[in-house]
């Protein structure tokens, strides 16, 4: 096993190494380029078409525009909000947080390329389910010769859901609920099994449903208690905002408990976790945006864009602006408890219990958010009929995740996740030409 473990993390070095980080980073910047700054242009008319898309605008497909955008954000918006940024600055310094923005304004091009994709080449199924993502836009848009790619991608999608999108989420909500509450590790297992069948089952109308409701709620109140902890040290934000953004293009020295960081470790941890949090390029999120009811592929896309933009814009902001004022990126701590240092330092006691509870509802939404991609690949490799045993399998998944050990699952899952993105990105170089067209048109 521990040869095993060693191959993995090599391999798991190069596909999150910095040549995958630039060919994302890159596909993003020529899609920005080529869009010609449209998504950023575009960002108020993005929140305004969210608005009007709460219902639906009675086209084909399956659920609102604005509940496509939550079932993403409830895939996106999880444990690399707390634990992924807390991680980012632990060994890349302030300065990752720099490059965090940075990805995600780039990323979102990249996720309305996506998106438009996503709806322009989907297709239905014979029980009328709208389906869409890197493996329909390969099949529908590259032709057959290419459909070998398409394979590729469902395949790593549909093996990394149930690591990277089920088991490793099911841990962290029960060693968080067991570190803060002290609720057995069974216990949050039993109930989230139960609270996973109810929904998952009903399919992704339920998830959206679900979705629509939970996610603006977690990330409002998250953002809220976020706000209290800045507010606490407003006057330091400029200060806060100068060491980011000086640190992003500077060497940081040793200090305290934090070893230091050259520039290389910023970008590199920046985008890694960037990307890591907000899945811009991975080619997850357009799964659930091919199910909107929508005609308009460019409409959709812009929507979908600011999915990116809430996740790391917003949310991430929220983590990494808290450890940076309250200083606690020098204390040496790492990981989620570093941003529970950093509500600690404001809100005592309870700022560790909101970072708990936050930690838990977003890994949980995380579970509904996958099964989503998940059963879509699945669904892609074996038919219709895969979809009730996926969903069944999926389930069951959820326990053993919440009492296992899983430092090899983890490693695996990041790997998979990172070879999602590969025949996605390739797609995406190829297909846009019919993007920049499509937007064009309108």
């Amino acid at each position: 096993m521990d040869w095993l473990t060693a191959l993995l993390n090599n391999i798991n070095a190069v596909v999150w190494g910095k040549p995958m980080l630039f060919m994302i980073f890159g596909t993003g910047l020529f899609l920005m380029l080529g869009l010609r700054f449209m998504p950023l242009l575009n960002l108020g008319k993005g929140f305004k078409l969210l608005w009007q898309g709460r219902a639906g605008d009675h086209k084909a497909g399956e659920i609102s525009p604005f509940n496509a955008l939550m079932t993403s954000l409830s895939a996106t918006i999880g444990t690399g909000n707390i634990t992924g940024v807390a991680t980012a600055i632990f060994i890349g310094g302030p300065g990752a947080l720099f490059w965090m923005w940075l990805t995600a304004l780039i990323g979102m091009a990249t996720k309305y390329a996506e998106a438009v994709c996503a709806v322009h080449y989907r297709e239905v199924d014979e029980q009328g389910s709208y389906l869409g993502g890197p493996m329909y836009y390969i099949k529908n848009g590259l032709g057959k010769s290419w459909l070998w790619l398409g394979v590729l991608f469902a395949v790593f999608g549909a093996l990394a859901s149930f690591g990277i999108g089920n088991t490793v989420q099911a841990n962290s909500v029960a060693h968080a609920m067991q570190t803060q509450f002290n609720i057995p590790v069974w216990l949050t297992g039993l109930v989230l099994v139960i609270l996973t069948g109810a929904v998952v089952l009903g399919g992704i109308k339920r998830i959206a449903q679900v979705a629509g409701k939970l996610v603006p709620f977690m990330a409002i109140a998250y953002f809220l208690a976020g706000l209290l902890v800045l507010a606490s040290h407003f006057s330091e934000i400029p200060a806060a905002f100068s060491l980011i953004i000086d640190s992003a293009f500077n060497p940081v020295a040793a200090t305290g408990g934090f070893a230091g960081a050259s520039i290389i470790m910023a970008i590199q941890w920046g985008v890694a976790r960037g990307i890591f949090s907000n899945e811009a390029g991975l080619g997850s999120a357009p799964i659930a945006h091919a199910a909107a009811k929508t005609d308009d592929p460019v409409r959709q896309g812009k929507i979908a864009m600011l999915g990116t933009f809430i996740d790391t814009i917003i949310v991430c902001s929220i983590t990494g602006l808290a450890i940076v004022l309250t200083g606690v990126w020098t204390s040496g701590v790492k990981g989620a408890a570093l941003t529970m240092a950093a509500f600690d330092q404001v809100l005592p006691e309870t700022g560790g219990m909101i970072v708990s509870l936050a930690q838990a509802v977003f890994a949980f939404t995380t579970i509904l958010g996958w099964s989503v991609y998940g059963e879509r690949c699945v669904e892609f490799l074996f038919g219709i009929r895969s979809v009730m045993i996926f969903r069944i399998l999926w389930i069951i998944a959820v326990p053993i995740g919440a009492m296992g050990e899983l430092n090899f699952i983890w490693l695996l899952a990041d790997t998979l996740n990172a070879l999602m993105a590969l025949p996605n990105l390739i797609a995406l170089l190829l297909l846009s030409p019919v993007v920049f067209k499509l937007t064009r048109q309108k």
